[in-house]
C-alpha cells in the first residue's frame, strides 16, 4: 500500500470521475479526498468525500497533509451565463486551489486546461485558461503539470450537440489527424484521467504542459 494522499477538486466532472476510479485503483495512494458539490456515484475504503459550497471556496482548509492535488474543474461560457462567471470557475477556483496547496506544501498539482490555451488569444475562453496557467506558473509551486486535452470523449450528464457532431466527423475521416494534427484528435476522458495520475507520480519539478498527443502517449507507458 502506498503512502501517497491525494485531494481531488471537480471530482464529479467527466474527468473527475475517472481519476477518481483510477487513483482509489491505484497502490501509489492511501488516501483520496474528493472535494465535491454532489455525492460521487463512488465507494471505496480509500476515498473520502467532503460537501462543500464552491461559493466559499476560499473559506475552506486543506486541513490534512496532502502530496498531490488534482483540479479537474471547468465550466462552458454557455453554462456559465456571462463571462464574468466563467472566469469565477476557470480562473478564480483553481488559483485559490493552488494558493492552498503551496500554503500546505503539497508536491504536486495537476490541472485539466484546454487546448490552444493562450494568454493572447482573441478567444475569451481561450485566453482565460492561458491566463489560468500563466498565474500558476508565477506562484512557484514545487511541481506543476498542466494538461491541454482535445475534445473529450465520455458520457456528460449534460447534452452537448457541438461535440455530438465532432465526435461523429471524427469517425467519418479519421485520416485527418495524423503528423501534426494528431493533438486534436478527440480523446477519451479516462485517457486523460490515467495521464494526469502518471504525470503526478512521475514528481516533476517545474511546471510543464502536455498536449492532448502526448496525454495519449502517457496511456501506453
Amino acid at each position: 500500500m502506498g503512502k501517497k494522499t491525494a485531494l481531488v477538486i471537480g471530482a464529479t466532472s467527466l474527468v473527475g470521475k475517472e481519476l477518481v476510479k483510477v487513483l482509489v485503483a491505484s497502490d501509489e495512494y492511501e488516501k483520496i479526498t474528493a472535494w465535491v458539490r454532489r455525492p460521487l456515484a463512488i465507494q471505496h475504503q480509500k476515498l473520502v468525500e467532503k460537501r462543500i459550497n464552491f461559493d466559499r471556496l476560499d473559506t475552506y482548509d486543506i486541513d490534512e497533509s496532502v502530496d498531490h492535488l488534482y483540479c479537474c474543474l471547468g465550466t462552458t461560457i454557455k453554462k456559465a451565463s456571462t463571462q464574468e462567471a466563467f472566469k469565477v470557475v476557470d480562473f478564480g477556483y483553481p488559483l485559490i486551489m493552488a494558493t492552498k496547496a503551496k500554503n500546505r506544501g503539497v508536491q504536486q498539482f495537476i490541472i485539466i486546461s484546454a487546448m490552444g490555451a493562450a494568454v493572447n488569444s482573441r478567444s475569451f475562453y481561450s485566453r482565460t485558461k492561458g491566463e489560468m496557467e500563466q498565474a500558476l506558473t508565477e506562484l512557484d509551486l514545487p511541481g506543476v503539470q498542466i494538461v491541454r486535452p482535445s475534445l473529450l470523449l465520455g458520457k456528460r450528464d449534460e447534452f452537448r450537440l457541438g461535440e455530438r457532431i465532432t465526435v461523429m466527423l471524427t469517425s467519418l475521416i479519421p485520416f485527418v489527424f495524423i503528423g501534426p494534427f494528431k493533438k486534436y484528435k478527440p480523446i477519451p476522458a479516462k485517457a486523460v484521467a490515467y495521464a494526469m495520475y502518471k504525470l503526478a507520480n512521475q514528481e516533476l519539478a517545474g511546471t510543464h504542459i502536455y498536449e492532448s498527443d502526448r496525454l495519449v502517449l502517457l496511456n501506453k507507458v
